[in-house]
């Protein structure tokens, strides 16, 4: 490729077009300004409600019960504290790992970030690279471009000068030099962004349900909340005060401020101890479906092996010459621009000679799996995949049969008829020789495939190269199952039929990038979460629709802005640190959410029962911040710190709901026995303000022990404290709480109350339980009945 050839703009004319805003700037970092930072977490729609909350509360006069304004506000500044730390560390990773461009100026190839560069800058691309704007093709060697993530159309489309290189697609073969047309807002992909998101998110199941239960509270709480306080207005011998009071605290526990505030920090958090492991979170949703992943799809090349390969042997095939192989490998391995780990191996065991006359070539590309050249008067030769280039000669598949058994590569060497470049085609192959490359198998490669076997992930390996090769080299590096393989070109294209292969096999060889994005998508639809790690431009469409894409620093750039994680080190190994991190978060969160989501609950269902019953508010403020303190505030903050793995794959309201809901019943049900029972002490305000404390407390503490199973001595200490705790305050400020100290008569009443309340949590849950299990083995029991 002719770059010297170019001049580019100059400093002068770059500084002019960056004076007149022609600049190609993008905004791809997960992570706001700290303006808007401050801005989230204080300017929210729930702030406003508590602070509006809060003023009612100051308009009653009964100033002890504004303590939910202090939780607030604590939670406010917390968060952001938190955030604008982990902000400044991925900041600094991003400059580490952004993507940049090879532009040409003042007659010399610059490497600069993809926001530098101007309208009118000439820009050289490579094979694996992303287009950062829209080109005008200069010159084109074989240049091929996959346009999927912008048009759905997977089939590589080849330029030439004159063509559009459109931002956002990648090159798949060969190289090229290009016109920068438009930049930022105007380039195309920033144009189609505008109207549909041309990169699949993550999946985050745990956000999207907390957003839908929060946007669902947000449009109830209003006119449950104007119903409650004309229900308490009317209560016989309730004051305004009162009233406010009754109305304000029914709503305040409606909103689940702490498990908004847990999530968001929580994800935040992980994204800093991540960049800390040396892994970029792209998008914070991509923490959980990490987490989630029970399938992981991963090449070969660059996470079993180290992708460093060695020619060990060029063997003749026929009659052909040795020394004429010698001097074929010589010309054709410095022949191409497009260099990958293969490429590097042929240049580090053949030297340079450029005698013979370049009159035409085929690049690489992973479609095809060959690359082609014509020489002047020294005829056409092509070099790939043997199951590509010749499918008939019986004693040289068995040769090659032979190599694979033994865990190596092998390309073909073949003489051809001629070439084509503008279909990519070559005609009447004959093989000439066979050059046999060995892998390098990591040795962290065993530890690494144990650890996801025994967090029950299943492995499965898909590779472009030959699946006897690949299964070896997967045996060796102690994959379960890795004998299990298949060549792609055998799996079926009916949809159906490949959903049920994809589960007998563990290898999968000779996969074309869109196989892979079809085998991605096979486990999805046999709802499997699937993570998917790459490197290569061959990768892009599979980890684009994957669960959680994962790629290498090292790898294309293609690759890099398609992903949801980037392994800074490049090392596959160290995804047992990052999944165990996820899993640690979302665990946390899924146990803690527990807590939060039975206060709410009970909170609507009390709020309904009471607006319907025209009676006082079982709670009073102060009351419900005391519950919400210690058994639910003190607790998720211990546990969130805890470290445990044991994640669900699936479903985060059912199992949250699984304790919440059932401990909500149990709630409401013991209140409402309170109030029948309330005629045996003529209803008086402050001793049913008691008993319902002390029952609201015994459910409290209840779901937490529930919630802390299976124990150990941090959760043993955890529930023996908060229940410590909690009798402190109603023995210490009884008067405080709006409560009778318990050493009156009438206290004796409790016992049979709190047998009652664990009863009633008991059986509940049980069922709640019991429902749960079963509807699990039912849904196993369909699954292998589908398969």
């Amino acid at each position: 490729m002719a770059e010297g050839n170019y001049r580019g703009l100059t400093v002068s004319e770059v500084r002019q077009k960056k004076e007149q805003g022609l600049v190609n700037v993008t905004n791809n970092n997960i992570f706001k300004t700290k303006k808007e930072i401050i801005i989230t977490h204080t300017i929210t729609y729930f702030n406003f409600l508590n602070l509006f909350l809060g003023i009612l509360v100051l308009i009653s006069g009964q100033y002890k019960n504004i303590t939910f304004m202090g939780v607030i506000i604590v939670n406010s500044i917390i968060g952001i504290i938190q955030e604008m730390k982990v902000k400044k560390l991925v900041d600094g990773l991003s400059v580490i790992t952004a993507s940049k461009a090879r532009v040409i100026r003042d007659g010399e190839e610059q490497e600069i970030p993809i926001d530098e560069v101007v309208q009118e800058d000439v820009v050289a691309v490579a094979n694996g690279d992303q287009i950062c704007a829209d080109c005008i093709v200069l010159e084109s060697d074989g240049m091929e471009v996959n346009e999927s993530m912008l048009t759905g159309e997977s089939k590589p489309v080849r330029k030439k000068e004159g063509d559009k290189l459109l931002s956002g697609s990648f090159l798949v073969a060969g190289t090229g030099v290009g016109k920068v047309e438009h930049v930022g807002e105007e380039n195309y992909a920033a144009q189609l962004a505008k109207k549909a998101k041309t990169k699949k998110r993550a999946t985050s199941e745990m956000q999207h349900m907390i957003k839908r239960i929060i946007k669902v509270l947000g449009i109830l709480i209003i006119p449950i909340g104007i119903l409650l306080y004309r229900s308490q207005i009317n209560v016989d011998g309730a004051t305004f005060s009162e009233s406010l009071v009754g109305t304000v605290a029914g709503v305040i526990g409606m909103i689940p401020e702490g498990l908004v505030l847990l999530t968001s920090v929580s994800f935040i958090l992980g994204v800093g101890r991540l960049a800390r492991k040396r892994a970029l979170v792209q998008e914070m949703e991509a923490i959980e479906a990490l987490a989630r992943v029970n399938v992981l799809c991963l090449d070969k090349t660059g996470t079993i092996t180290t992708g460093e390969l060695e020619v060990v042997e060029l063997e003749a095939v026929g009659d052909e010459e040795t020394e004429r192989l010698e001097q074929v490998m010589n010309e054709m391995s410095y022949a191409f621009d497009d260099v990958n780990n293969t490429q590097k191996a042929l240049m580090k065991r053949f030297k340079q000679t450029k005698i013979w006359r370049i009159s035409g070539k085929i690049p690489f590309s992973s479609d095809r799996k060959y690359r082609a050249i014509r020489f002047e008067n020294e005829g056409c030769y092509v070099l790939g995949a043997p199951e590509f280039l010749n499918k008939d000669d019986e004693e040289l598949r068995q040769k090659v049969y032979g190599y694979s058994a033994e865990g190596l590569r092998v390309l073909l060497l073949g003489r051809c008829g001629d070439i084509h470049e503008d279909t990519g085609e070559v005609e009447n192959v004959i093989p000439v020789g066979l050059v046999v490359i060995s892998d390098c198998i990591r040795p962290e490669a065993m530890d690494t495939f144990r650890y996801f076997r025994e967090q029950q992930v299943d492995i499965k390996v898909v590779s472009g190269d030959n699946p006897m090769t690949v299964s070896q080299i997967a045996v060796k590096a102690g994959l379960e199952g890795g004998e299990r393989f298949i060549d792609a070109n055998e799996l079926p294209e009916d949809f159906q039929e490949l959903r049920r292969e994809v589960e007998k096999y563990a290898v999968f060889g000779r996969v074309k990038p869109e196989q892979k994005q079809r085998i991605v998508q096979a486990y999805q639809a046999n709802k499997q979460v699937v993570g998917m790690v790459g490197d290569g431009v061959n990768d892009v469409l599979a980890l684009k629709d994957s669960d959680c894409g994962i790629a290498m620093a090292a790898g294309s750039d293609a690759a890099k802005q398609v992903a949801h994680i980037v392994l800074l080190d490049s090392n596959f190994a160290c995804l047992k640190n990052i999944v165990s991190e996820g899993r640690t978060i979302i665990t946390n969160i899924e146990r803690v959410s527990s807590l939060y989501l039975t206060k709410t609950i009970y909170s609507v269902l009390l709020c309904v029962i009471f607006i319907l019953l025209e009676r006082a508010y079982p709670f009073i403020p102060i009351q419900l911040s005391w519950i919400s303190t210690t058994a639910i505030g003190i607790p998720s903050f211990i546990l969130a710190l805890e470290h445990t793995e044991s994640v669900n794959s699936s479903g985060f309201l059912r199992h949250v709901l699984r304790i919440a809901l059932p401990s909500a019943v149990t709630m409401v049900l013991s209140l409402l026995v309170i109030q029948v029972l309330g005629r045996f002490w003529h209803m008086e305000e402050t001793l049913t303000y008691t008993f319902n404390l002390l029952a609201g407390g015994a459910v409290a503490m209840m779901v937490v022990v529930k919630v802390c199973r299976p124990m150990n001595w941090l959760r043993r200490a955890l529930s023996i404290s908060i229940i410590v705790i909690f009798c402190a305050g109603i023995l210490v400020a009884p008067g405080f709480l709006g409560i009778y100290s318990i050493f009156r008569w009438e206290m004796a009443l409790m016992v049979p109350l709190l047998c009652m309340v664990i009863v009633f949590f008991k059986m509940f849950t049980d069922f709640a339980e019991g429902c749960f299990w079963a509807r699990r083995w039912i849904k196993r029991k369909m699954k292998r009945k589908v398969l």
